[in-house]
């Protein structure tokens, strides 16, 4: 900095100091100017603001935030186009179900909807990346341009334009010992700076179209957001609730612990065991049909085990309630004896100590009847 340069920033400290300490009254602006340069300032505040907060409604995690943050900056860095995404609460959530769902089977209803649900939520997480992209390029990255070109501008200029004041304020306090001509170049320097920074400060305050059609492609954003989530979801409402239904309208099961005999492979021994089934007096000397135990049953936890069966019987595939004293009862797994089929509709059989007739078609035979 040249000597003529560091005395008027001196002058300039020197009259900053004696307005703000003695009182010394400096040039004053007009009310006009005042409003503006108040307006331009809550402007300012609003976009800092503004710009953060929108940020943090679409990434509300900040240490995710930090993390994209870096790892943008060194994809740039290493010239790599490809952005990485932010990892979406819906996302991670419809992860977490679609895992425990394959894992729970497509058996299970319960693990068929977790699914489902997952493959909701990751499209919605999917909408969520589209609103993240879409306020970005119509909401946030036009008030960034705003804040970091015509704002920035602006506040430069305010800066200078007070430089000029105090500048012209200290000529005209020493007047007398600073020639005329000197202040009358200050008063036109400080005249040109008010009247640019006046005209660009008019100009941003009258532009409220471009903010209302921001605010406007914000709210469209969003309401486009909330109705394709709201479609998907909704979709998928009615599958759940068939699901739902379907479940609901589903034969109880009950468990009814009798016991059965169990044959260990490994030494010939018999177990008994309870298990919904028909006790079976097994001889030594005859010949057994061997039924391996069904998967969830009690006895599937033996895997070298399996159940013998030395006459004619069958398992339930649907629970039967009987309508008449005639009919016998049971449940789905149960295991009947068969004793006798009255057509090909009806059989006849056994289980504990009730006896009657129930339909073919629920049940599955294991052993069937000796031909007459």
């Amino acid at each position: 900095m040249s000597v003529s340069g560091m005395k008027k920033q001196l002058h300039k400290a020197s009259q900053l100091l004696n307005e703000r300490l003695m009182g010394a009254e400096g040039t004053k602006m007009d009310d006009d100017f005042l409003k503006m340069e108040k307006s331009v300032a809550v402007i300012h505040s609003l976009l800092v603001d503004l710009l953060s907060k929108t940020t943090e409604f679409l990434q509300p995690n900040p240490a995710y935030r930090a993390k994209l943050s870096m790892l943008n900056t060194v994809s740039r860095i290493r010239g790599q186009g490809k952005s990485t995404g932010y990892p979406q609460t819906e996302g991670m959530l419809g992860d977490c179900m679609l895992q425990y769902g394959r894992e729970l089977g497509a058996a299970s209803e319960f693990g068929g909807a977790l699914t489902g649900v997952g493959e909701a939520l990751q499209q919605v997480a999917q909408a969520r990346d589209a609103l993240d992209v879409n306020v970005k390029r119509t909401f946030i990255d036009p008030l960034q341009d705003l804040h970091n070109t015509e704002l920035k501008e602006i506040r430069y200029q305010l800066k200078k334009m007070n430089g000029r004041r105090l500048d012209l304020d200290y000529k005209r306090r020493r007047r007398g010992k600073v020639p005329a001509e000197e202040v009358r170049q200050a008063w036109d320097k400080f005249i040109t700076s008010k009247e640019l920074v006046e005209q660009s400060m008019f100009i941003l305050l009258q532009n409220d179209v471009d903010q209302l059609g921001r605010l406007a492609a914000l709210v469209a954003a969003l309401l486009d957001f909330h109705r394709n989530a709201h479609r998907i979801l909704l979709g998928f409402h009615g599958n759940l609730q068939a699901r739902l239904t379907a479940a609901s309208n589903k034969p109880e099961r009950r468990f009814r612990p009798k016991k059965i005999r169990i044959r260990s492979e490994h030494n010939g021994s018999f177990v008994s065991y309870h298990q919904p089934s028909v006790t079976s007096a097994a001889s030594s000397g005859g010949q057994f049909t061997v039924l391996p135990s069904r998967p969830g049953s009690p006895i599937s936890c033996y895997a070298d085990s399996k159940l013998v069966l030395d006459q004619p019987c069958c398992r339930a595939m649907y629970s039967f309630h009987s309508s008449s004293e005639s009919e016998l009862d049971f449940n789905e797994g149960d295991v009947i004896i068969l004793t006798n089929q009255v057509d090909g509709n009806w059989f006849e059989g056994t289980l504990g100590s009730q006896s009657g007739l129930f339909p073919v078609s629920y049940v599955d035979v294991l052993v069937p009847l000796p031909l007459p």
